[in-house]
């Protein structure tokens, strides 16, 4: 198999174990052939090249494995035309890939509001932005979210008024951010909690090997999928798209 110009061979069945025997793979597939798979014959022939720039350039920042991964970003963009969102929030911007996603999928008067405590890697994708003609759509704010969150709720007028909020942060603070992100989707709208499987850590043994940033972060994930499932407020999907996607839709 070739990709990205060299040619592999398929991993044995031992070989494919180990690769993944460690916590913390990107893909939570079992096979990277399989992905591979995905991101060749669905996701990269339909990507539109702002978004394959931009994925591109996010490649070579020393945090990359932050970034949303490409078939996320496809789901991201098709969702959003499904629900005909207008008026969204993402808390968690990094370089702007998911970002990219959401304000190419909304109309030409939609609104993100998009909060991030580095404005430093925003800037890395904002001219690939702006280049995709969407910049307008996209209201940047520097800092952490939850100050924001509060004024919002405090001011009253937000009320009921998102359609969709992504959320692919600060894992220790899921928790919180739900507690206020309820009062600002609308009835029917929709919250996507990015990371809740975790790169897989959420069923490993406490003894597993495990990057650190997966073992610390990991019981703040494993509370926040108990807290959903548990959330009269909403219906839930969890699904295995990225390193895990849960979609909270608000009933009452």
């Amino acid at each position: 198999m070739a990709i990205n110009g060299e040619t592999k061979t398929e991993p044995n069945s031992e070989e494919q174990v180990s690769r993944h025997q460690e916590v913390g793979h990107k893909s939570l597939l079992q096979s990277d052939a399989l992905y591979q798979y995905i991101l060749e014959t669905s996701v990269y022939p339909r990507e539109p090249e702002s978004m394959k720039e931009l994925r591109e350039v996010t490649a070579k920042h020393p945090w990359n494995i932050m970034t949303t991964s490409a078939d996320e970003g496809q789901f991201l963009n098709m969702l959003l035309k499904l629900v005909n969102a207008k008026n969204t929030m993402e808390i968690g911007v990094f370089t702007g890939y998911s970002l990219l996603a959401t304000a190419l999928a909304l109309p030409d008067d939609g609104k993100i509001l998009a909060m991030d405590i580095n404005r430093d890697n925003y800037e890395l994708g904002r001219p690939i932005i702006e280049k995709a003609g969407v910049a307008h759509k996209i209201d940047f704010k520097e800092g952490p979210a939850m100050p924001v969150l509060d004024e919002m709720i405090a001011d009253g007028k937000y009320h009921g008024t998102y359609d969709f909020i992504f959320v692919d942060a600060d894992k220790d603070n899921y928790i919180n951010y739900h507690k206020r992100l309820i009062d600002l989707v609308k009835v029917g709208g929709l919250i996507g909690y990015d990371n809740t499987l975790w790169n897989g850590s959420v069923v490993a043994p406490p003894d597993a090997p495990m990057r650190k940033y997966v073992r610390y972060y990991r019981d703040y994930v494993l509370e926040l999928n108990k807290a959903l499932a548990a959330d009269p407020r909403i219906e839930i999907c969890m699904l295995p798209v990225g390193d895990g996607i849960t979609l909270c839709r608000r009933i009452n």
